[in-house]
This record gives C-alpha cells, sequence and structure tokens, in this order.
C-alpha cells in the first residue's frame, strides 16, 4: 500500500488550516449569537423589522445594511443560523483572504438584486448571505478542483443542495429574490477571487518519491556519460587494406582440409 511522506510543507500547513478553520468557526458563532441578540430585541422593539429592503424605495437602501441582521421569527432565524455556522466555517477556514469580500459581496449584493427586482414589500433575513456562500464554495470546488475545496463543495451540496431550488419564485413569504441575489454574489465572487487564497501544498506519496529518484539517478548518469566518456566517432579511417594478389587465395591455400577416422583398426604389433 502506498503511504503518504512526511512531508514538512504538508505538515506546516495543515496546522495552519485547523486554526484557520477554527478562527472561522469561532467569527460564525459570534456573528449568530449577534443575530440572537437583536431578534431578541426585536421582539421589545418590533419596529426593528421595518429596517429591511423595500424595493424601488429611497428609504428601502438602509435595508442592504440591516436586512440580514433581522429575521421575521425564530424560525427564520434557526434556518439561517445553521447556513451560516456551517458554511461559513467552511469558507472562512479555506479561503480566509476570499472569504470576507464574499461576505460583504453578499452582504450588499443580495440586498441590492431585491431592491432592484424584488416584490412590494419589506425583504429580511441572512438568507441572501447564506446563499453567497453557498454557491461561492460550489463554483470554487468547480474552479479550483484541490482536494479541500472539492471536499468543502462536496459537504455543502451534501447538507444545503436544496438552497439551489429556492433561487425560483416559490412561497410568497420567501424572498426568493434575495436568495437569487446572493447565489448570483457568490458566483461572480469565486469567479473574480479564486486565485486569492494559494493553492494547498499537493502531499506526495512514496512511490512518487521513487520515481523521483529514478529519474535523478538516470540523469547523473546520463551526464557522467556525457562528460567522461568520449564521442563515438562517426567515421573511422581504414589503416590497411589487404592486396587486391592476395585477395584471392592460391591453389590449396585457403582449405579446410578433413581428418577422418581410419575405417579399419590398425594391426597389432607383437613386441617380441
Amino acid at each position: 500500500m502506498e503511504t503518504p511522506t512526511d512531508d514538512a510543507a504538508y505538515r506546516a500547513w495543515s496546522s495552519a488550516q485547523a486554526g484557520r478553520v477554527r478562527d472561522a468557526l469561532f467569527l460564525a458563532l459570534a456573528f449568530v449569537a449577534l443575530l440572537a441578540v437583536l431578534q431578541v430585541a426585536a421582539l421589545v422593539w418590533p419596529g426593528l423589522k421595518a429596517w429591511g429592503v423595500v424595493p424601488l424605495s429611497a428609504s428601502g437602501l438602509a435595508g442592504l445594511l440591516a436586512a440580514p441582521l433581522l429575521h421575521a421569527d425564530w424560525g427564520h432565524f434557526a434556518s439561517n443560523a445553521v447556513g451560516l455556522l456551517v458554511l461559513g466555517t467552511l469558507l472562512g477556514g479555506l479561503y480566509p483572504r476570499t472569504a470576507p469580500r464574499i461576505v460583504l459581496l453578499g452582504w450588499i449584493g443580495a440586498g441590492a438584486v431585491a431592491w432592484l427586482i424584488g416584490r412590494p414589500s419589506t425583504h429580511i433575513g441572512a438568507s441572501g448571505l447564506v446563499h453567497a456562500l453557498f454557491f461561492a464554495l460550489f463554483t470554487l470546488a468547480l474552479l479550483r478542483r484541490d482536494r479541500p475545496a472539492l471536499v468543502a463543495g462536496f459537504v455543502a451540496v451534501l447538507l444545503f443542495g436544496g438552497m439551489a431550488l429556492t433561487v425560483l419564485p416559490g412561497e410568497w413569504r420567501v424572498s426568493w429574490e434575495m436568495h437569487a441575489g446572493g447565489a448570483l454574489m457568490g458566483v461572480v465572487g469565486a469567479l473574480l477571487w479564486r486565485w486569492h487564497d494559494p493553492p494547498p501544498p499537493r502531499r506526495r506519496y512514496s512511490w512518487e518519491e521513487d520515481e523521483a529518484a529514478a529519474q535523478a539517478l538516470a540523469e547523473d548518469k546520463a551526464l557522467d556519460a556525457a562528460t567522461y566518456e568520449p564521442a563515438r566517432p562517426a567515421e573511422v579511417p581504414v589503416l590497411w587494406q589487404r592486396p587486391a594478389a592476395e585477395a584471392s587465395p592460391a591453389e590449396g591455400e585457403g582449405k579446410v582440409l578433413p581428418f577422418r577416422r581410419p575405417t579399419s583398426p590398425p594391426e597389432e604389433r607383437s613386441s617380441n
């Protein structure tokens, strides 16, 4: 069985990656806690929910900043909180440089799309941001195709694949406009910043080390042969040629004489 080699670069990356995932999870938890506090505050001051996106309204532009912080009820909050925790941790842990840009783009862009094409209502909730995170992870997996990106994209699709259908008009209480805007911003952000985070170092396996050693040995042998061995001559001059008179042997020369055994046994001789 082929096993990974002890690659120092990969071990260093893995150690740093664990820290990035931990930091991303902490930030996601802090943001969800903030949303929970605001949800409790909305019970005391119901007027907070009026600070959503109101399409084609100047006063509704304030919702570009406030809408992701407000939710209609606790069920609405819980559904978005799970997506923010899982998808936010995946995106922030794997792409620490790209994640803040996609979060900002999804935050503003989802509300902007809802403001432009939304139905005449007040659009609130972080679902547009959640869709931006999901579609960014999915698009980055298709574009980068390194192992961590593919794993993150697979987990996102496995857990939240149904979100792809919520970008279409459906239930009247669901703001599909914000969903579609967030999905669009996630794809655009992934296209713009797909290589903003460097790819992880590729882990080498034992058979790759053997092939590299064999290739290096072959190159050393070729270099030694080119350095120390003389080149093979293309043409070698003839030092002596046999005269034409000697080329054809005379009579009796150049023949093989056969030696045959006698047909009869030799006569016995007496010593007397």
